[in-house]
């Protein structure tokens, strides 16, 4: 299998996107090393195995009386994020802590408010020894992150889809570590990454062109989130950060395929891994370090946004939060939680 291959052959690491125990444990087999959950994701696990999920919402429920819908709700999320998590302790430990995560979401109401976003980070890292927590890569979530990766929490951006985005997550996340090594605090293996969701950037880009009447042949549009991740991990690791770039929000195979012998981590959904497999795709240990065509460059440069995206100075820290992809991920973050709320009030209130 093309995923196994490349987990036993590259220093690319597979995570899987997705928390539900039955795709997680699949996708352990073909050589994930990570998991990821958020709102979107949590939803969708909760709405996979309904009646478990509805039971123990009833249980909750019983055994915290006075708990609103959205207390119980994300209640549901750190039980399914810690259960997810035990699967994966023996890929962290056989890593020394790089590999084997389980990546747990911030509540995307806190995205305005970084002490709220701090402390809810420290409080979940506290929840399994192998859980890294995602804060969104707004000029509050990066606020949030220093504090945090000072306070010693495994750190996974989220929300981000730019190179001038990562580069500010990663240089926040090394000044809180150098806070702690100033304090001589512990500095192990905290396993940050930085994901850029590349599919999300693609999809950007073409819903702008399109109000914009702009005309650009689509196959160059398929290459914008690969090239963003291309440059990113290179800058990563020219200038040394201990922090990993991530592939996620998968729209192409490319997002994959091109990033592999990277010392990075890709996070397909599952049923991106299992096409994969299914068509046996070749690994190309060398991927990481073909450049993306001029061709394709070019015509991604005649796109103002797609040059916010991919130039190192491309947006300042305040402009991250008005970035047409940050708007839209977030709101549809928000609008989970909502349905979340939703599926909570549905048991607690019967129609």
């Amino acid at each position: 299998m093309p995923t196994a291959v490349a987990a036993a052959t590259t220093p690319t690491a597979l995570w899987n996107d997705s928390a539900e125990i039955g795709e997680l444990t699949r996708s352990i087999a073909w050589g994930a090393v990570g998991a990821t959950c958020n709102p979107v994701i949590a939803l969708a696990a909760i709405n996979a195995d309904k009646p478990r999920w509805t039971a123990r919402l009833r249980e909750l429920a019983a055994e915290n009386p006075t708990a609103g819908e959205s207390a119980l709700g994300w209640m549901v999320v750190e039980e399914l994020s810690v259960e997810a998590a035990k699967l994966l302790e023996p890929a962290f430990e056989a890593s020394g802590g790089r590999n084997g995560r389980l990546s747990m979401q911030t509540d995307p109401r806190f995205h305005r408010d970084a002490a709220a976003l701090a402390d809810q980070a420290e409080r979940f890292s506290k929840l399994a020894k192998n859980i890294i927590v995602k804060i969104p890569a707004t000029r509050t979530g990066i606020e949030a992150m220093e504090e945090a990766a000072y306070r010693g929490v495994s750190l996974n951006a989220t929300v981000s889809f730019t190179v001038p985005q990562a580069i500010a997550v990663a240089e926040a996340i090394e000044r809180g570590m150098q806070r702690r090594e100033a304090e001589g605090l512990p500095v192990p293996e905290f396993g940050h990454v930085c994901t850029i969701m590349g599919g999300r950037l693609d999809d950007w880009l073409k819903a702008y062109v399109a109000e914009e009447r702009i005309l650009v042949d689509p196959g160059h549009l398929e290459w914008a989130g690969v090239a963003a991740l291309k440059k990113a991990h290179h800058l990563f690791v020219e200038r040394g950060y201990r922090v990993r770039i991530l592939s996620a929000a998968f729209r192409n195979s490319m997002q994959w395929s091109e990033l592999q012998g990277g010392d990075l981590v890709v996070s397909p959904p599952f049923d991106w891994q299992a096409r994969f497999n299914e068509n046996d795709l070749p690994v190309d240990p060398h991927a990481i370090d073909q450049p993306v065509a001029e061709e394709h460059l070019a015509a991604l440069r005649t796109i103002s946004e797609f040059t916010k995206a991919y130039e190192v100075d491309g947006m300042t820290v305040e402009e991250f939060e008005e970035y047409g992809a940050t708007r839209k991920t977030l709101r549809q973050f928000l609008e989970a939680d909502a349905q979340l709320d939703a599926i909570v009030r549905d048991v607690l209130v019967a129609p």
